[in-house]
């Protein structure tokens, strides 16, 4: 939820900020129901005081018919206004979640991904295996990944890991959260369903219902990250010790409308998947250094996994709805020879949290909303096809990153 005070106190630079994102906002729509909101808001006060000080006159007597008839008539024209004012407050709310975040100052700006700026890189691209292959040409890999059973118990997207690739799944998953614990993240496992209302505290609604699996019967949807069900842990709370840091596992499920060519073969976008999230909750004044924290961490496992990867700095065109500032992370594919996602670090400022109603205090002892910061930390899909291409030998064995080792108890696939 934006903060109404920035939308009418700095109206231009408020408007002109959320314009450079890619979502359209009827700013008309926006004014005029907040003018008749507010007017309906006078009209309501008003005759609620006219009709307490009208039957408080005639407390003490017996009024007469004529008395009694026009409080009736008051008190029906009270009602009326207050069902009319509760029918604009609907219609303003359901407005107000339609606006997206202001993007911080930071932020580029720009219409696309060419826009997007690279702000760090690591590793040698030139530097992995010679006989890199697409992780989908590699002769093992339907021995390893199922794709074929998984379509026939469920559908295309949903595959079986089997064997070696199941526990390296697995691994990759642990190594992740003991990474996590070790920076002071708390561990949560959290429900794979969440209802509508946490679902709109994240921005997934009205943004992404397109994206979302949903049990219609229950009003119940699929998350498509741990994102929105961890964020929620504290809704409706205030909250005494920050900053607050948890992690979790969870598999995740978006329907992926529209994909489809050769970028998405193989692991490169699957409707069901496995994903580490981090998510932070932390006073307002730390929430720009908090996300160079959550960055840096990120950066670290891919390091220690030996991939190469760089960092973009998203512009405000191609960032989410609900984001005021992202980076998302590419590692290097050393035989599809290009960069895939495998990471968006993102800082919401304190707009979850107004929708969640998540609060603190500040440090005049006054309520006010925690800004809520999250991560991939990683998603595990495009992380295993670059480790299977950048690490596939001459001999068609895969060497194991050496952080990988202690959980797979080998040094090799």
């Amino acid at each position: 939820m934006i903060d109404l005070r920035l939308l009418r106190e700095h109206t231009d630079s408020f408007k002109a900020g959320v314009n450079t994102k890619k979502f359209a906002v009827d700013w008309d729509a926006i004014h005029a129901c907040d003018q008749e909101r507010r007017q309906k808001v006078t009209q309501t006060e008003g005759l609620r005081a006219q009709l307490k000080a009208e039957s408080d006159a005639a407390m003490g007597s017996k009024p007469d018919a004529q008395k009694r008839e026009a409080l009736k008539e008051l008190s029906q024209q009270a009602k009326a206004l207050e069902q009319e004012l509760r029918t604009l407050e609907e219609r303003w709310e359901a407005l107000l979640l339609s606006v997206p975040n202001c993007p911080d100052a930071s932020v580029p700006v720009g219409k696309s991904e060419a826009d997007n700026q690279t702000v760090h890189s690591w590793g040698d691209v030139n530097g992995v295996s010679p006989h890199a292959l697409p992780h989908y040409d590699i002769p093992q890999f339907e021995s390893w990944i199922d794709f074929s059973r998984g379509s026939k118990v469920t559908g295309a997207g949903f595959p079986f890991y089997r064997g070696k690739m199941a526990r390296l799944v697995r691994a990759l998953i642990t190594f992740f959260l003991d990474e996590a614990q070790k920076a002071g993240f708390h561990e949560l496992l959290p429900p794979i369903f969440v209802n509508t209302a946490s679902a709109t505290a994240t921005g997934s609604l009205p943004d992404k219902e397109g994206q979302m699996y949903c049990a219609t019967e229950d009003s119940l949807y699929a998350i498509p990250t741990a994102e929105v069900s961890v964020t929620n842990f504290f809704r409706d709370e205030l909250m005494e010790a920050l900053p607050f840091y948890a992690c979790a596992y969870t598999p995740c499920f978006r329907r992926e409308a529209g994909s489809w060519g050769k970028h998405v073969r193989g692991l490169n976008r699957l409707h069901q998947f496995d994903k580490v999230e981090l998510v932070k909750w932390v006073k307002p004044e730390h929430g720009a250094q908090e996300l160079e924290t959550l960055r840096h961490h990120v950066g670290g496992l891919l390091e220690k996994l030996k991939l190469p990867y760089r960092v973009l700095l998203m512009c405000s065109g191609d960032m989410g709805f609900a984001n005021a500032k992202q980076y998302d992370f590419e590692v290097w594919a050393g035989g599809q020879k290009r960069w895939l996602e495998v990471s968006s670090c993102s800082w919401f400022t304190d707009f979850q949290a107004r929708r969640a109603r998540i609060r603190c205090h500040d440090a005049q002892g006054k309520s006010t909303y925690v800004h809520t910061l999250n991560a991939s930390g990683l998603a595990i899909p495009r992380t295993l096809a670059a480790i299977l291409e950048n690490n596939y030998s001459s001999n068609g064995e895969i060497l194991l990153p050496k952080c990988l080792h202690p959980y797979m108890l080998s040094e090799r696939l």
